[in-house]
């Protein structure tokens, strides 16, 4: 899956913040109790029917901390799963599957959620033209992990943090005094910074979504308005 966010060096730094959060200086239980040189196997159990998300970043997480450990796959990403299903078949050192394991199904279960949970959403707009689409509200520190996992699932990304692209929501548009004064600032912050960032604006009225058609922005958020004051926005909106 092509995702901008889902670099090498991205995913290293979310893995390795993970493991120096649960892990430490050491996983003491499993190096005082586990021989070093013991082998064992292991099995990755679906308890519910679902959408599989994670998979990739199972193999990711035991290539950083041991990639002797061997990961056999019977599901991929984005694949619909039974409950009862095994999805990943482990091999390797008992010490290494031990102190992964926990990392591994806390981000293998809340992303097949999630993917799960999108999916059904989805479904509910199949037959229309509409894109589902995330937001910023996400867990601190496990971003990454939550915006592949609706991608997973059958959504589409925003954006993913405030760097990469410009959405001015209501307080910017009242302190900068009204949606065409921001958005003429914005542009030329743009021009002055030498950035090409698509330009969302909140329109909370139909007043607000013609001022910013006038404006010519990229995309045209409809806040909180009755459904017959949004299908009047659409249809003024129409394909522009």
């Amino acid at each position: 899956m092509q995702l901008s966010y889902l670099s090498e060096n991205n995913l290293k730094q979310f893995i390795t913040l993970a493991f120096q959060e649960d892990v430490g200086d050491g996983d003491h239980s499993t190096l005082a109790s586990v021989p070093q040189d013991a082998f064992e196997s292991a099995k990755v159990l679906f308890k519910d029917d679902g959408i599989a998300a994670g998979m990739e970043l199972a193999k990711s997480i035991f290539d950083h901390f041991d990639p002797r450990v061997e990961l056999k796959f019977n599901v991929k990403d984005g694949d619909k799963i039974s409950k009862g299903e095994i999805g990943i078949e482990i091999q390797g050192p008992a010490q290494s599957i031990l102190t992964c394991e926990r990392l591994l199904l806390n981000c293998m279960q809340r992303m097949s959620g999630i993917a799960t949970y999108t999916c059904s959403l989805n479904h509910l707009v199949s037959d229309t033209k509409a894109k589902l689409l995330d937001t910023r509200k996400t867990t601190p520190n496990f971003r990454i992990a939550e915006k592949w996992a609706v991608a997973i699932g059958g959504g589409t990304n925003h954006r993913y943090g405030l760097f990469d692209m410009i959405m001015l929501k209501d307080n910017h548009i009242d302190f900068a005094g009204g949606i065409t004064q921001a958005v003429k600032s914005t542009k030329a912050y743009l021009n002055e910074q030498g950035k090409d960032l698509r330009i969302e604006v909140e329109t909370r009225n139909l007043e607000e979504v013609k001022e910013a058609l006038d404006a010519s922005v990229d995309v045209i958020m409809l806040d909180n308005m009755s459904l017959n004051t949004m299908k009047e926005a659409v249809r003024l909106i129409g394909d522009t």
